[in-house]
């Protein structure tokens, strides 16, 4: 984590740890607890308590906050501090820490088991309800303001205005709305 430079965007972290053999229940309760906790933190977004595939693996804990900021303000809460004490006793070793934000966040992040995945399918059929709007609004839009411009400077200007629409304005909130269809257990 990079103290000096805090983003306005989404950030999620993944934490990573094993539960000591025999404290699985303890360890997720505390989790959830951890959970409800959360809540009432400025910039709290949602968590998930994911299971190790295998009985030896890592459980993971993703959570979200509005901001680099919100996150730290969790970090450095009393809060926090008291329940990770807690968990010492339940779980080996300290977590394993990774944060996400923009185009690596758009779906559940890649350390999670492939098990947990939405389809491929449906990730496409939400990136494309999300690029389709925003590249027909800036061809519409921005695309013959640039018309002097030469083609390849004009497409990268055009492609990179998409890229950083779809990161933090689109994806964020669609794949949000979008959620329970995209974690829906086929049937």
């Amino acid at each position: 984590m990079n103290s000096h430079k805090s983003s306005t965007a989404p950030v999620t972290r993944i934490a990573r740890r094993r539960a000591q053999p025999g404290h699985e229940s303890a360890y997720e309760a505390l989790v959830r607890e951890m959970f409800a906790t959360m809540r009432s933190s400025p910039g709290f977004l949602g968590a998930d308590l994911l299971p190790p595939e295998q009985a030896d693996d890592a459980y993971q804990v993703i959570v979200r906050f509005a901001t680099e900021a919100d996150m730290q303000l969790w970090d450095a809460s009393p809060a926090r501090a008291a329940i990770h004490q807690r968990m010492r006793d339940v779980a080996e070793n300290e977590p394993e820490y990774r944060n996400l934000s923009g185009l690596e966040a758009w779906f559940t992040p890649a350390v999670v088991p492939a098990s947990m995945h939405p389809p491929r399918i449906r990730m496409a059929v939400v990136t494309w309800l999300g690029i389709f709007p925003t590249v027909s609004l800036v061809l519409g839009l921005i695309a013959p303001l640039l018309m002097p411009v030469p083609f390849l400077l004009r497409t990268a200007l055009l492609t990179a205005l998409v890229v950083l629409v779809m990161t933090w304005v689109v994806m964020p909130r669609l794949t949000k709305l979008m959620r329970p269809w995209l974690n829906q257990v086929a049937k």
